[in-house]
């Protein structure tokens, strides 16, 4: 169903285009798909309402009628649902990106580029103990540490589990 919040109002002025339309008196079943029409029949059914649409004097405004409020079923303006669907598409994605452009150049500053991932290389000791990851630039005073494997990982716990019981 379309939104109807976004048609205007009962004034003529704004459907006065309608009654110039080269559909009018058309049979509607030819802009209209028939429930679960597919395929080639549907395919046909369109390209006929397009020509009646090519040659119609009030193309672009039912059109963008069509655009404005969402129109979800037939074929308006020459576009049908899925050519219009797609052009919903596209325009949501323009408008983001222009958003994303404007933000990225508020102020006069470029966007910023996101922070390269730098790989942390982990040694494992044959030992069982802790691995640690070598620093990846200035140091902090931490050390990031994580067992080689679950099995040295279980190795660790069981010796500090012998080492207290001997306590």
């Amino acid at each position: 169903m379309a939104d109807v919040s976004r048609l205007p109002g009962p004034n003529a002025d704004f459907w006065d285009w309608q009654l110039r339309g080269s559909c009018r008196g058309t049979d509607s079943d030819l802009f209209f798909h028939p429930e679960g029409e597919r395929g080639q029949a549907r395919t046909s059914r369109e390209e006929a309402a397009k020509e009646v649409c090519l040659h119609c004097p009030v193309c672009k405004p039912c059109r963008e009628h069509a655009m404005r409020v969402h129109e979800p079923y037939g074929v308006w303006g020459g576009m049908t649902e899925e050519e219009r669907e797609e052009q919903y598409v596209r325009e949501k994605a323009a408008a983001r990106a222009a958003k994303l452009a404007a933000l990225a150049g508020k102020n006069g500053k470029p966007a910023r580029k996101p922070a390269a991932k730098v790989p942390v290389k982990v040694q494992a000791k044959a030992s069982g103990a802790p691995a640690t990851a070598p620093s990846a630039g200035p140091s902090n005073g931490m050390t990031m540490t994580r067992p080689a494997n679950a099995a040295a990982a279980a190795g660790a716990r069981a010796k500090a589990a012998k080492a207290k019981t001997k306590q």
